[in-house]
């Protein structure tokens, strides 16, 4: 029979191993957790904030290109305020939004962040009041002076 004190030892080591391999599974597990359904790696980057107070975050690298000045982009979005009330979704009416980029047909907080999107890309814009409705708010859904908030996925250049 095993003594206390052998018993003890047996017991850490197995505890140990045991711990061990949950993190080892774990990392597996979130490895496998970043790639798509169909094989392509989804890349998370950090947070990027501009001069003008814009903060992006890619969530998806698309692999198209990046839309030039003038022309039509097609995106699905959804818009959300901080306290994390949707205000719109082009998924939810299942109609894609387009519009010209860099020419003022949107807020300038979606000129700058679709700008340097890539076709295929998935972003979250964290626009500032003074690069969204500011002070004035929108139509009752948008209060002044609110941040938004924006996943917005680049589906086509024109």
């Amino acid at each position: 029979m095993l003594q206390k004190a052998q018993l003890h030892s047996v017991r850490s080591r197995l505890l140990t191993a045991l711990l061990a391999f949950i993190v080892l599974v774990g990392l597996v597990g979130f490895s496998a957790a970043a790639e798509t359904t169909d094989g392509s790696a989804e890349t998370a980057m950090e947070s990027v904030t501009t001069p003008s107070g814009l903060v992006y975050t890619d969530t998806v690298v698309g692999e198209g290109e990046s839309p030039n000045t003038g022309q039509l982009v097609t995106v699905h979005y959804r818009g959300t305020l901080d306290n994390g009330s949707e205000f719109d979704s082009s998924y939810r009416r299942n109609q894609p939004f387009t519009f010209q980029i860099g020419v003022g047909q949107v807020i300038k907080g979606w000129d700058e962040g679709v700008s340097t999107m890539r076709v295929g890309g998935k972003r979250t814009l964290v626009i500032p009041p003074d690069l969204g409705y500011g002070s004035r708010g929108a139509g009752g859904v948008i209060p002044p002076n609110a941040t938004l908030n924006f996943d917005v996925e680049l589906l086509a250049i024109d």
